[in-house]
């Protein structure tokens, strides 16, 4: 054990979407506790800009996680160009919003693809990077919509409750190869997506604040540092767990 058993140094870190608003969090996050981080998206250009807010010593290499036949040649670039990744944080999403009898399956594939297919793909690829050191961390951006029936996006709450299938399930294989599978469900986050949604939509703004005990929203780097909590030494007996991060949301009443 470390004498900061909260310190990822020596550690780093691979984070799909970096360039949005929770992965740019999460790498905050990671570098103040020690890590060397790297961010991928497959926006060259956000990328550029999330190297200028974060600064210089945050990796930044392009992808798209539903090219899913170059996972392992993205893994080995990665590899050659960062060195070995000992923590990945599956955060990439996309979602596609209408009813249910509007939906089309390229609609729902399309979310499914990025979430679920993308995580699988690039989890197996960078697996013989995370065993290395004994101490790898496996990480996915669950969501509210992982566990309660929100209408409207079937495809992202398909693909998020397929994430917590995932945890378990990985958690429980790799847990001999020392590699530890978690997730974080994010509650309502104040993000400028979050801003948009709900600013033409009094009436769901404030449905959702009503379930919300502590009465506020939370904050991107809520979502960071219960990601560098579980990343850490501090968790090092923790895996297939979803750490829900809502302000007590999904048992307000």
């Amino acid at each position: 054990m470390t004498m900061n058993a909260f310190s990822l140094a020596g550690h780093r870190a691979l984070i799909t979407g970096g360039s949005g608003g929770l992965g740019r969090a999460i790498a905050k996050c990671f570098f103040s506790a020690g890590a060397e981080v790297i961010l991928t998206g497959s926006n060259e250009q956000k990328l550029a800009m999330a190297k200028q807010d974060l600064g210089d010593n945050v990796g930044t290499i392009a992808f798209n996680v539903t090219d899913t036949a170059n996972a392992k040649s993205f893994a080995r670039d990665v590899e050659s160009r960062f060195g070995p990744v000992s923590i990945l944080v599956n955060n990439a999403g996309n979602t596609v919003k209408k009813p249910f009898a509007d939906m089309t399956t390229d609609d729902f594939t399309s979310v499914m693809n990025t979430h679920v297919t993308g995580a699988f793909a690039l989890s197996q690829a960078f697996l013989p990077q995370l065993k290395q050191g004994g101490r790898g961390s496996l990480l996915f951006t669950a969501s509210m919509a992982s566990f309660l029936g929100i209408p409207h996006v079937i495809g992202y709450s398909a693909a998020k409750s397929a994430y917590v299938g995932m945890v378990r399930s990985l958690a429980t294989e790799l847990a001999p190869e020392n590699v530890r599978v978690n997730g974080v469900a994010p509650g309502w986050i104040k993000t400028d997506l979050f801003e948009k949604a709900t600013k033409t939509d009094p009436a769901r703004f404030e449905k959702i604040k009503a379930r919300i005990p502590m009465d506020r929203f939370g904050t991107p780097e809520d979502i960071g540092w219960a990601m560098t909590y579980l990343a850490s030494p501090a968790a090092q007996y923790v895996t297939g767990e979803i750490l829900v991060v809502d302000g007590g949301a999904l048992h307000g009443f």
